[in-house]
């Protein structure tokens, strides 16, 4: 028989589809039903899984996306440095 992983299906976030399939499990012969719950409850753990993976995935792609905005300001502020100290440089050479 397949491991349950304990669950509380009235605090979680599920997809409704999973919710109904635990409800209609509920009226299953006990027989039935003490082979598939379990087996839901798999189906749950998993779907939380994945859930914080995603949100894990998508913060770190937020903060890529912020890292690089930090980069093309300081890109842009070098460059910008690098010209004004050009110009300098190219004034100073002008006046000797």
């Amino acid at each position: 028989m397949a491991k349950s992983c304990p669950v509380d299906w009235s605090k979680e976030s599920l997809p409704l589809e999973l919710l109904e399939l635990r409800k209609q499990m509920a009226v299953l012969p006990a027989r039935q039903r003490e082979k598939m719950l379990p087996l839901c409850d798999r189906v749950c753990h998993f779907i939380r899984l994945q859930t914080r993976l995603i949100k894990i995935a998508q913060d770190a792609v937020d903060q890529l996306q912020l890292d690089v905005k930090y980069l093309n300001f300081d890109l842009q502020a070098t460059r910008q440095e690098r010209d004004a100290f050009r110009r300098e440089l190219e004034e100073q050479s002008e006046e000797f």
